[in-house]
């Protein structure tokens, strides 16, 4: 069995560099959809019968991960959700959501925003859930910024249609590109962190992909590929688990994170 070892470790700075981070089940515990629903039915924004199938899908999605499927269905519940709303009323409710997601934020996952941060290096939020919702978190943060599904307005009401693409998979990729032709960012420099498979697309667009909480088959493709795989751990100490190989694919310093994250294998070494 491998020994935990603490100590200091760098990320080099670079301004032409970024980390993205997925929101649900990384940045944050749990659904940021559900959070997103409840506020807007005591908004009166949606109904109880809507609000429980996303109660529904929040647990489906807590304990056995996303799939291709449940994202058509998201993208779908989203629109539903949105259509034939005034875009000012959903922002309004965003002083009810962001504290309460701010509270489902991993301490962790701030100790990371903050070494990079350190290290010169803009974050982003990239993630499926409304850019109504992404873009104010991001703020709260602390981040550069954030990168959500954009809906269509029109005469301020939303059309239940998309305004690009939905920002899931390789809509994630897309994003980012854009994102980096804007902002001169070297995508092999950049970071990318993310709980589930289905962001693989983003995690393969950058040179130093990190898997957080991985579900099954993304924590099978971390092993093979030799990425990181960072644990994070509330109730328990909090050790790094350190191998030459994965610190050495994601371009770390000998060493853990200053912030004592979990990173290596789930099984002993």
């Amino acid at each position: 069995m491998s020994t935990g070892v603490e100590r200091e470790t760098t990320i080099a700075p670079s301004s032409r560099s970024a980390a993205f981070f997925d929101l649900d089940r990384t940045l944050i515990s749990g659904s940021s959809a559900f959070s997103f629903g409840i506020a807007a039915w005591r908004a009166d924004l949606m109904r109880t019968r809507q609000l429980l199938r996303d109660a529904i899908a929040a647990l489906s999605f807590r304990f056995s991960g996303s799939t291709d499927e449940k994202a058509v269905q998201v993208r779908a519940r989203i629109l539903e959700a949105v259509r034939g709303n005034r875009q000012s009323d959903l922002v309004a409710i965003n002083a009810d959501i962001i504290p309460k997601l701010m509270l489902k934020v991993r301490p962790e996952a701030r100790e990371l925003l903050d070494l990079h941060r350190r290290a010169g290096r803009n974050t982003y939020i990239v993630s499926a859930s409304p850019q109504e919702m992404v873009g104010p978190l991001a703020e709260a943060l602390g981040m550069t910024g954030g990168v959500g599904t954009v809906s269509e307005v029109k005469e301020g009401v939303y059309t239940g249609e998309l305004a690009g693409p939905f920002c899931y998979a390789d809509g994630k990729v897309e994003a980012i590109r854009e994102l980096a032709g804007w902002e001169n960012f070297d995508l092999e420099r950049c970071f990318a962190y993310s709980d589930s498979a289905s962001d693989l697309p983003m995690l393969e667009s950058v040179g130093h992909p990190v898997a957080v909480n991985p579900d099954g088959p993304l924590e099978r493709v971390a092993h093979q590929r030799g990425w990181p795989i960072v644990i994070f751990r509330r109730r328990t100490k909090r050790v790094v688990k350190r191998t030459a190989a994965l610190m050495a694919a994601a371009g770390f310093a000998a060493g853990s994170f200053a912030a004592g994250l979990h990173i290596g294998r789930r099984h002993p070494i």
